[in-house]
């Protein structure tokens, strides 16, 4: 059983294509298509600005159309990046020959002379993000029954990822911008770069902390903590920026010295939750909603062993069921985090101080229990 994700495949020398035969680093576990690099610049048109439609994390990513017609996204690695190397090698590593409807295919990649393309589906409706958050309103498109499709259905490839994969993969990484929406609005989880391999029979990972700021689960962005539940937390956030069309990434909240997290959990605790909710949304199940952003609370509570795993997750947004709210905690977040916000990227130093949304200073709780976080309703 495999417990790092730094390998990836290694076709023989006589496989590959010319002027990839020194490129080293993979396994013959493997089996992924190798593209020349000539292929993927004709089908960007030479990696032509006008079809730049993103950027990765660790490069420009092109919209190309191959020989056969078939349309793919080109995530190009910097040749700056000595880090992009490491999570290019990663990214082969983790998704080769996964497939999900909630997962951005990889269809193949370029190892030739200095260039390291990661090449994939196209997926016409780019990041959440662009239309959640984006500066020309694009959100108003997004009515409830969206909304509430992509998170279910990033929950669903999260799940996946967790609990269908031997070893399970922790993304690290869950943000708006890597949920990639398909022409239908079927949410993908995308960029793989930062994802660890989880090993069975251990409780943690310890490992160098990357990921965004306003994601990052406190035990992982203080201590290195890894587990399935840093994932959860994210999905938490995630949840929130659908629901109230607000950027967690943009700091402070402009109207009061507060995180969206927090400013949550405060609406939660007055009984006012509805005015978290987008204005954009003329129209939603109140009580679906209301649901919804509970659940979100669920996921980013202070300790991790009080976040429920995935497969609870989909089944409290996914049925009308009683949340059990005695069980529910003030959510965890990193006072100061927010500072780097404008990095897409961000190593959390040791002296900042953890934060729940019920006291200014106070310590992560790593010994909880587990707990129930669902209710029979009485029939």
């Amino acid at each position: 059983m495999r417990c790092c994700c730094f390998g990836a495949f290694a076709p023989a020398k006589k496989d590959l294509p010319q002027s990839q035969t020194g490129f080293s680093g993979f396994s013959s576990d493997k089996n992924v298509k190798l593209f020349t690099y000539n292929e993927l610049r004709s089908a960007t048109d030479n990696f032509n600005p006008r079809n730049r439609i993103g950027r990765g994390g660790f490069g420009m990513v092109f919209k190309g159309t191959l020989r056969n017609g078939t349309v793919v996204a080109a995530k190009v690695l910097s040749t700056e990046s000595k880090q992009g190397i490491h999570e290019f090698l990663t990214e082969i590593d983790t998704i080769t020959n996964v497939r999900h409807p909630n997962l951005v295919e990889l269809l193949g990649c370029c190892v030739q002379e200095n260039n390291r393309i990661l090449v994939y589906e196209y997926v016409e409706n780019k990041s959440l993000d662009r239309i959640l958050l984006g500066p020309n309103n694009s959100a108003a498109n997004l009515n409830w029954e969206l909304r509430s499709a992509i998170c279910k259905g990033a929950a669903s490839g999260l799940k996946f990822l967790h609990e269908e994969l031997d070893p399970p993969i922790v993304h690290r990484d869950i943000k708006a911008s890597n949920i990639l929406l398909d022409s239908n609005y079927l949410p993908k989880i995308g960029d793989f770069g930062l994802a660890k391999l989880f090993p069975d029979n251990v409780t943690h990972i310890s490992t160098r902390v990357a990921g965004t700021t306003g994601y990052l689960a406190p035990e992982y962005a203080l201590h290195g903590q890894l587990t399935k539940k840093a994932d959860v937390y994210s999905f938490g956030v995630l949840i929130i920026e659908i629901i109230s069309g607000r950027s967690v990434s943009k700091g402070w909240l402009s109207d009061m010295d507060k995180l969206l997290l927090e400013w949550t959990w405060q609406l939660y605790e007055e009984g006012r939750l509805k005015e978290l909710v987008d204005s954009n949304l003329k129209e939603y199940p109140e009580e679906e909603v209301l649901r919804y952003i509970k659940v979100a609370l669920f996921c980013t509570q202070a300790s991790a062993n009080r976040r429920p795993p995935m497969p609870q997750v989909i089944e409290m947004l996914s049925k009308p069921i009683r949340l059990n709210e005695k069980e529910l905690t003030p959510p965890g977040f990193i006072e100061g985090s927010m500072s780097t916000s404008k990095a897409s990227k961000a190593t959390i130093t040791s002296n900042l101080r953890t934060k729940d949304a019920s006291s200014s200073d106070s310590s992560i709780p790593f010994s909880s229990a587990p707990v129930t976080c669902t209710e029979l309703i009485p029939r």
